[in-house]
C-alpha cells in the first residue's frame, strides 16, 4: 500500500517569522492530530536552517526547492545534494515547471539532478507535466513519456519506489486557479505509472507515489486525493497558509 504524502512547496514566498509561524502551526495541528500522510515542506534556501529548526524531531518533513547535479565546485549561486542533506532535507523538488519553462532545463538535466539528490540521501520530487497548447493537440500522453524516458531511462537501479517521488502537474493547472478534472487526472496518472513501469521496471511503478500537483486546495483536495493512482499531492500557494495546507493533508483518504 503507497502511503499518500502531501508535500509544500512555498517557491519565492515568506520571511523568517511568517514561515515559524506558519511551520509551528502545522506542527502543533499534526502533533494532536496525526496525519493520514507523510507531510514535507519546502521552504525558500535561505529559510531552510530556520526551517529545520522549527520540524526537527516532528513528523513532518523539510525539503528543498531546487538542486545541483554536481556535489561541488564553481557554481555561482548552486546548492549541492550534499548541502541540502546536511541543512536536514529529506525530499527535494525537481524539473518543476517554472524551471522547465522560464529557465530552460532540459529533461536531461532534471535526471542528473534527480540522480544527485538520490546519491546524497534525498528522495527527489520528480516534476512532470504538459503546457495547455500540448493538451489541446493531444501531446500530454508524447510530452509525459518523453520527460519520464529522458530523465529516468535505465536507471532501476538508482530510482526505486523509496528513493523517487513522481509530482504529475499540468502546466495549465499551476496558480491558475483552474485544476484538472478527475478523469483528466485519473488517466494521466494511469500514463505516468504505465511510462515509469518502462523506464524503471513495473515493480517500481507499482509501489512509487504519484502526486498531483496545479491549484490543489482545501475545496478540491477530497475529490482529487480520492481518484485512483493520486497518491497525495505537491502544493503551492495553498501551503502559505497553515490552514489551506492541513485542510489538504486532513483530506487524504483512508487507505
Amino acid at each position: 500500500m503507497r502511503r499518500p504524502l502531501v508535500a509544500g512547496n512555498a517557491k519565492m514566498h515568506l520571511d523568517r517569522a511568517s514561515l515559524h509561524a506558519l511551520l509551528g502551526d502545522i506542527r502543533s495541528a499534526l502533533e494532536r492530530e496525526p496525519a493520514r500522510a507523510d507531510v514535507a515542506y519546502c521552504p525558500p534556501y535561505t529559510l531552510l536552517d530556520a526551517a529545520h529548526a522549527v520540524l526537527d524531531g516532528s513528523s513532518v518533513a523539510l525539503g528543498a526547492q531546487d538542486v545541483h547535479w554536481q556535489t561541488s565546485g564553481a557554481f555561482t549561486g548552486e546548492v549541492s545534494a550534499p548541502m541540502l542533506a546536511e541543512a536536514g532535507c529529506r525530499y527535494v523538488i525537481v524539473g518543476h515547471s517554472e524551471r522547465r519553462h522560464q529557465l530552460g532545463e532540459t529533461d536531461l538535466m532534471i535526471g542528473a539532478k534527480a540522480r544527485a539528490a538520490v546519491g546524497a540521501g534525498l528522495i527527489p520530487i520528480f516534476c512532470i507535466g504538459e503546457t495547455e497548447a500540448e493538451r489541446d493537440s493531444g501531446q500530454t500522453n508524447v510530452v509525459l513519456a518523453g520527460q519520464i524516458g529522458r530523465a529516468l531511462a535505465g536507471a532501476g537501479s538508482i530510482f526505486t519506489a523509496d528513493r523517487l517521488v513522481v509530482a504529475y502537474e499540468p502546466v495549465w493547472a499551476i496558480g491558475t486557479g483552474r485544476s484538472a478534472t478527475v478523469s483528466q487526472v485519473g488517466e494521466a496518472h494511469a500514463w505516468v505509472r504505465a511510462e515509469v513501469g518502462l523506464a524503471l521496471g513495473k515493480e517500481t511503478a507499482d509501489a512509487v507515489r504519484i502526486l498531483y500537483g496545479g491549484s490543489v486546495k482545501p475545496e478540491n483536495a477530497a475529490e482529487l486525493l480520492a481518484c485512483p493512482g493520486v497518491d497525495g499531492a505537491l502544493v503551492g500557494g495553498a501551503s502559505l497558509e497553515s490552514k489551506s495546507f492541513l485542510g489538504i493533508v486532513r483530506a487524504t483518504p483512508v487507505r
